[in-house]
C-alpha cells in the first residue's frame, strides 16, 4: 500500500535557521537532583511541551535510581544498551547516506500521476462492508464459488461461520490512497451492492461496495504527496544499495552453525 498521505515529520522549530534551532535544543528546561535536562532531550512529541518535560523528568528519576543500583553493569542491561547504541548509529549512517537522494523531478511526478489514475485523477472515496478471512486455498476457492451465488454479505458471513471460520462484517469508509493497492482495480470496476473476493496473505478479504464518491485530485493537489512518496522511495533505494555495497566490500565470516 502506498502511504502517500503520510506527512514528513516537521521540526519543533520549523522555519528557524540551524543556529537558532541548535540554541533552542540546548535550552535548559529543568534540573533533577542537580542533573540538567535540555530541550534536546524532549525529542519528537505529540503531547504538549509541559507533558514532555514531565515525562523526561520521570525518566531521569528512574535512570538515576538505576545508576545508583549499578544496573548499567548488569550483563543483560549492558548488552541492551550496546544494542540500542548500535541501532542508533546504524540508522544515523543510513539517514546521512540517503539524505543525498535526488528530489523527484517534475517529469517523475507527472509520470507517477498519470500511471496511478485510481489514486489521483480518478480517485474515489469508497464505502464498503468487508470480511477478513483467514483460510487455506481450498476454503478460499469455496468462498469464491459461494460469493458468486449471493449479493448478501451477511449471508456469506453466516456461511463462513457455519464452517468454523471467524467472520465479522466491518464497515469501512476510506479514500483510494488508504486502501491496499491490490484492492483498487477491483473496487474501480464494482457497482454498488456487488461482492468481490480479493486474495490476502493469510486468506482473503470479502468486499461489498456500498457506494463510491468521486474525489479526484488535480496534478497540483497531488504533487506534494507524490514528491514525498517518491523521495521516500529513493531514500529507501539508496539505503538498500549502501547496505549491499558494504556487504560486498566487507569480510564477513559466519560461525559454522549460523551460516546460511
Amino acid at each position: 500500500m502506498l502511504a502517500l498521505a503520510c506527512a514528513v515529520s516537521a521540526g519543533v522549530l520549523g522555519g528557524c535557521g540551524p543556529a537558532a534551532a541548535d540554541r533552542a535544543d540546548q535550552q535548559l528546561v529543568a534540573r533533577v537532583n542537580g542533573v540538567e535536562i535540555s530541550a534536546r532531550q524532549l525529542g519528537p512529541r505529540t503531547a504538549s511541551v509541559a507533558q514532555a518535560v514531565e515525562k523526561v523528568i520521570d525518566r531521569e528519576l528512574l535512570v538515576q535510581k538505576a545508576l545508583d543500583a549499578g544496573l548499567e553493569r548488569d550483563p543483560q542491561v549492558a548488552a541492551q544498551i550496546d544494542n540500542a547504541r548500535r541501532e542508533v548509529l546504524a540508522q544515523a549512517y543510513l539517514e546521512r547516506a540517503a539524505r543525498a537522494a535526488a528530489k523527484p523531478s517534475r517529469e517523475e511526478v507527472r509520470a507517477f500521476y498519470a500511471e496511478n489514475p485510481g489514486l489521483f485523477a480518478e480517485r474515489r472515496i469508497y464505502r464498503t462492508r468487508e470480511i477478513s478471512v483467514s483460510a487455506n486455498a481450498d476454503m478460499v476457492d469455496a468462498l469464491r464459488s459461494h460469493a458468486a451465488t449471493t449479493r448478501d454479505i451477511d449471508e456469506l458471513a453466516a456461511w463462513l461461520r457455519a464452517r468454523g471460520t471467524s467472520a465479522v462484517v466491518v464497515n469501512e469508509t476510506q479514500p483510494a490512497e488508504q486502501r491496499p493497492l491490490a484492492f483498487l482495480p477491483v473496487l474501480s470496476r464494482m457497482k454498488p451492492g456487488e461482492l468481490a473476493v480479493v486474495s490476502a496473505p493469510a486468506g482473503a478479504t470479502v468486499i461489498q461496495l456500498v457506494d463510491a464518491q468521486e474525489a479526484p485530485l488535480s496534478p497540483e493537489q497531488a504533487a506534494p504527496l507524490i514528491e514525498t512518496f517518491l523521495a521516500g522511495r529513493k531514500r529507501l533505494a539508496v539505503a538498500e544499495a549502501e547496505v549491499k555495497r558494504l556487504r560486498e566490500t566487507a569480510r564477513i565470516e559466519y560461525v559454522a552453525q549460523f551460516k546460511r
